[in-house]
């Protein structure tokens, strides 16, 4: 399984990126040489339009690939508000699945592109 991380920074979760590699068995790249089964996308508020980074995450993934979108959690810095993920989800024509708690500090909403839908 190839998996793409993006948005890494002092903040992440180490042991969470540890269990991730863990359960893949390789590492996590930054710029494919092919399409991705998956993106790990870590944003913050600060970092933007949650929209325009769900666009960016979608140029290397595979057409049923999933975007495991993480954002920290309520009162941590750099919170973005559910209504403000499921916007840019739906503003960058995805579709939001499921949201959990996978850190002390992030929670991980996988996106996918809608049934049928093609890049």
């Amino acid at each position: 399984m190839i998996v793409q991380e993006l948005g890494w920074d002092e903040d992440v979760d180490a042991d969470l990126r540890d269990d991730i590699m863990d359960s893949i068995d390789a590492e996590m790249i930054d710029d494919p040489l092919e399409a991705v089964d998956a993106v790990i996308l870590w944003w913050r508020e600060e970092d933007g339009d949650v929209a325009d980074g769900l666009v960016d995450a979608m140029t290397d993934l595979a057409e049923a690939g999933p975007i495991w979108l993480f954002t920290p959690k309520v009162g941590r810095p750099g919170f973005i508000s559910a209504a403000s993920i499921a916007e840019g989800v739906t503003v960058a024509g995805l579709t939001l699945t499921k949201t959990a708690s996978v850190a002390p500090d992030w929670q991980a909403t996988k996106v996918l592109r809608p049934k049928g839908s093609r890049r």
